[in-house]
């Protein structure tokens, strides 16, 4: 093709069935990927890709999708003439607009704004890019005086500042400062819903203007959206915060903090179990646990880059508040014992310093009762001031030691590794925690147990000679693979988080970046599954490998992680002695199948809807008597599963057995064992599931025996999203005449 060709032009020599289709192009040339308008130039020679309205690749639907939230604003802005437009981007399931205006948008007005978005579309008007100098379109936005479009443009980069007008006549038709891309028009736009409204600050800002942003999606066909809003529903279902307090498993109580979770005695079980599991692996690898303090030396943070790389969202770093308040303390002392103070201007000096403004707290020294009383205050606020902002400065600058609640459990671990020498022979040491760390999310971005300020990581650090990461990583990926194995987690695909070289967020020697790029690569390779490659998403200190798992209702999770690191053993001067007798620097792998147990629980609780698999079910076994005749019997069952390690609870109430059955359903026990004076003359068990199916009536100890059978082999009985899979094997046997109650 000539150059200055675009993919139109492309996509029509190839034919014009996939010229009508075609929507946008994306291009890769020198490493470099850019997604761009069908119509645009391309670079002259680079491979092509050419997205159609029948591709629903993530890539293809972010420009559609990018377009239908272009002609949202349009709808909004002509029902709303004083709203300021944001910014509005696409989403990896939709997308959103942010919007300044005072009137509230309600779900009510969704019906109005569809429909005129409905209008735009069916007039098919163009997106249409036309390009300003930086100057000229700076003068542009400052003439129109929307204050947000003017910090975008200060924050893009390049020369000039680029604009789409939906329609053909800029100045008429509805422009928006944008890069773009978007698909040819917007009849392209077939299949959209408005879903939701909620609150937003600029910027995530909580100090700058408040804002409404619109939520929406868009897929090229209506039975695409119709599948995805039929994913919403059967979420909504699954809402692990609903499904949380039901089955009484976690609580999150203002009184202790947003965020901070509370673990019922239903969610420990789980989490126990869980923990159980991973311990047992690590055993069988060669892992040695450890405990490690929740807060360290600022000191400890510094040095590992974690203070000030997480600044953003880490608690305030800890000062002994008593320490910065001991001369007020003093002068409270003082005050108790004695009416008149002395050295005044020396009061007044300690009250400066303490950074209490006059103006707030008068200082009237013919007035030793009111002195009294002003000190005792200066005291409290002293005590808060040294505790929040005015300590986190200084400990910023230097100026004061301090603690930090832990960002991450690896400088600990660190640490424990450098307490005494090593010698080659000693690696690799694979020290593992379930450590808690803390940072500060935003309050309007926690949710539920998936977004929280404290949660614990199943971490593991290894520290291995250059010669051992290889194998090491095989070992990190195969752990995680035996999880999603066990938990019936078999729909995933990995990611692999590369830096960004343009960018000085990395820290490290780039020689030994390109060394544990390519390890990742490698390893990452072995796995049998497709993995991509993006660049800017590594760790500060090194390259990770993400597992994205894909739930049984399509949705998509990061959960394990692993990562290689050279710069952290730099860092903290780590070493061993080599065959050679020399001191050499270890490798440290970073890895946490599970990411956080708060998180990956909250995707168990919707990924099998409350109804967990026999081992990880907080009450595994219900019995239920039909009786007072089968009383006795009962709790003989109850006692024997018991003693064999089962979690069992036994309902002998004179409640009917038909409710005693739904309340142990809704409670998502996965069996229920109804006995009776039948049962009881032949010692079996009559045996239902969760979900209303029937076993049979089948020997005590044959389901005894198929209990332990499905829990030592950690046996999936919900696995798709409509319910459980049939009994274990071992309970259906010899009882093709059994009948249920």
């Amino acid at each position: 093709m000539p150059d200055g060709c675009s993919t139109l032009d492309v996509a029509e020599k190839i034919g014009p069935g996939l010229a009508k289709a075609a929507v946008a192009g994306c291009y890769t040339i020198d490493g470099h990927v850019e997604t761009v308008d069908l119509n645009r130039p391309l670079p002259g020679d680079c491979a092509i890709r050419i997205f159609t309205k029948s591709d629903d690749s993530d890539e293809s639907l972010f420009v559609l999708r990018h377009s239908t939230a272009h002609v949202m604003a349009e709808a909004i802005c002509k029902l709303y003439p004083s709203a300021k437009l944001v910014y509005g981007p696409p989403l990896e399931d939709g997308f959103y607009y942010d919007i300044d205006l005072e009137e509230p948008i309600s779900a009510d007005a969704f019906a109005k704004i569809e429909e005129e978005m409905n209008r735009i579309i069916k007039e098919n008007k163009p997106f249409t890019r036309y390009e300003m100098t930086r100057e000229e379109g700076m003068c542009k936005l400052r003439d129109e005086g929307n204050r947000y479009k003017i910090d975008n443009a200060d924050r893009a980069e390049g020369d000039a500042l680029s604009f789409y007008v939906t329609g053909d006549q800029p100045g008429r038709d509805f422009e928006d400062l944008c890069r773009g891309p978007h698909v040819p028009s917007t009849g392209v736009i077939r299949a959209f819903k408005i879903r939701q409204v909620s609150a937003a600050y600029y910027r995530g800002d909580a100090n700058e203007q408040s804002l409404q942003r619109v939520y929406g999606t868009a897929y090229y066909s209506k039975k695409s959206l119709k599948a995805y809003l039929e994913r919403l529903e059967e979420a909504k279902k699954r809402d692990h915060r609903v499904i949380g307090k039901q089955l009484d498993l976690f609580y999150i109580d203002e009184a202790v903090g947003q965020g901070l979770v509370l673990w019922a005695p239903a969610g420990a079980t789980i989490r126990k179990e869980l923990q159980n599991f991973i311990s047992a692996e690590l055993a069988k690898r060669g892992y040695h646990e450890v405990f490690t303090p929740h807060i360290g030396k600022l000191g400890l943070y510094r040095t590992s880059g974690h203070f000030p790389y997480y600044e953003d969202s880490q608690f305030p770093p800890l000062q002994s508040a008593r320490e910065n308040a001991k001369p007020l303390m003093k002068l409270l002392r003082d005050s108790r014992n004695a009416y008149t103070l002395p050295e005044a201007e020396r009061e007044r000096t300690l009250v400066k310093q303490a950074g209490v403004r006059e103006s707030e707290y008068p200082w009237d020294e013919k007035d030793p009762v009111r002195r009294c009383s002003i000190v005792r205050q200066l005291c409290m606020a002293g005590m808060e001031m040294c505790s929040c902002a005015e300590i986190a400065n200084r400990c910023e600058k230097g100026g004061e030691e301090g603690f930090l609640l832990r960002p991450m459990n690896c400088p600990h671990h660190i640490r424990i590794y450098a307490s005494r020498p090593h010698s080659y022979r000693d690696l690799p040491v694979r020290l593992a925690e379930f450590g808690t760390v803390y940072r500060w999310e935003q309050s309007g971005e926690l949710n539920g147990m998936t977004r929280v300020r404290g949660f614990t990581q199943d971490d593991a650090h290894l520290f291995c000679t250059p010669e051992q990461v290889h194998e090491e990583l095989i070992g990190c990926l195969e752990l995680v693979k035996i999880i999603f194995e066990t938990l019936g987690m078999t729909d995933y695909r990995v990611r692999l988080g590369l830096r960004d070289t343009d960018s000085d967020k990395f820290v490290g020697d780039p020689s030994n970046w390109d060394k544990a790029e390519q390890a990742c690569r490698e390893a990452a390779q072995t796995l049998g599954v497709s993995f991509s490659e993006e660049k800017g998403e590594a760790a500060f200190y090194g390259p990770k490998i993400d597992f994205v798992v894909k739930d049984c209702i399509g949705r998509e999770w990061q959960l394990g992680t692993v990562q290689v690191d050279y710069g952290l053993p730099e860092r903290f001067g780590l070493t061993y002695v080599g065959a050679d007798n020399c001191e050499h620097r270890p490798v440290m792998i970073h890895r946490a199948p599970f990411g956080s147990m708060e998180r990956f629980i909250g995707l168990l609780i919707e990924h099998f809807a409350g109804s967990f698999p026999l081992w990880l079910s907080p009450v595994q076994v219900a019995v239920l008597t039909v009786s007072e005749k089968s009383v006795d019997y009962a709790r003989g069952i109850h006692n024997r599963l018991r003693e064999a390690g089962i979690r069992v609870h036994l309902d002998d109430t004179d409640e009917r057995i038909g409710p005693k059955k739904h309340n142990m359903r809704a409670r998502k026990v996965p069996y229920l064992l109804v006995v009776g004076e039948r049962e009881a003359a032949e010692q079996a068990v009559n045996v239902n599931d969760s979900k209303g199916s029937a076993v049979g009536t089948i020997p005590f100890e044959q389901f005894l025996a198929g209990c332990r059978e499905e829990i030592e082999t950690k046996g999936i009985r919900t696995v798709r999203t409509h319910g459980a899979s049939p009994a274990s094997d071992t309970f259906n046997k010899e009882v093709p005449n059994s009948s249920p109650r």
